[in-house]
């Protein structure tokens, strides 16, 4: 016998801690009864995450890039049956993604298997850039560029200084933390209204020609580049910021 997070972990399900994450949103059953934190389980115990039945051999992870489409949830499961990004997927054990991306907003996101994965590119200590192509309701009062790059004032305190780009109707912000709804609270600090938000890079990962609803698998040389942009030629992140800048103005 053995602690079901072990053995999810064992799968290549999910890092431990984010087995047990998988096990509180109710989407581990075994034997078709929904699975308790603590649960021990036999190899000949049947394991399904998600309803896809779990193969301890498997240990390759897999992460998609989601052009999620504006009016769609990042929840796992959601209350009153709206439609996630997981229904837009294919189906993998243990498939998750990685922060958020709130409802009223678009573009790239990510999902893996890979828990370890998904507490680097989240957790505050690694800091990973998000950049966001922002369109607005009216024209920033003076000194509210000035204000995000300093870092404004919300409820929970000072946001960290953002780096912010004016473009046609709105704005290019990049930061480096993961507050709920941060940028559209930023703004709002600072005296306007987000009207459409597409995050338009991670990383070092863009979301390039992608279009809404389409996905597509990241090669170990995309996930080298989205942890450390560094990895990156000059040429080809100049050519790729073009590119984003000629799609969304």
């Amino acid at each position: 016998m053995e602690r079901l997070q072990k053995r999810l972990a064992r799968a290549g399900v999910a890092s431990r801690r984010a087995a047990e994450e998988l096990i509180r949103e109710g989407r581990v059953t075994v034997g078709g009864v929904p699975a308790t934190l603590g649960q021990s389980v036999g190899e000949g115990d049947e394991v399904r995450v998600d309803g896809v039945l779990l193969s301890p051999d498997v240990s390759e992870h897999v992460t998609f890039m989601l052009y999620k489409p504006r009016g769609i949830i990042t929840s796992a499961r959601d209350e009153l049956g709206r439609q996630g990004v997981l229904d837009l997927m294919p189906t993998y054990p243990g498939l998750h993604s990685v922060g958020r991306l709130d409802r009223d907003s678009e573009g790239l996101l990510l999902l893996t298997t890979d828990g370890d994965l998904t507490l680097r590119l989240t957790h505050p200590r690694y800091a990973h850039e998000k950049q966001y192509r922002v369109w607005l309701d009216s024209p920033l009062p003076r000194g509210a560029l000035d204000l995000l790059r300093q870092g404004v004032e919300l409820d929970e305190g000072r946001t960290s200084p953002a780096e912010v780009e004016e473009a046609d109707g709105g704005l290019y912000v990049t930061i480096r933390e993961g507050r709920n709804r941060q940028v559209r609270r930023m703004v709002q600090a600072v005296g306007a209204e987000v009207t459409r938000l597409v995050r338009v890079r991670f990383g070092g990962l863009f979301l390039g020609d992608l279009r809404t609803g389409e996905f597509c698998a990241l090669s170990t040389s995309d996930l080298q580049q989205l942890e450390d942009p560094s990895r990156m030629p000059r040429s080809s992140w100049r050519e790729a910021w073009q590119e984003t800048r000629e799609r969304w103005g």
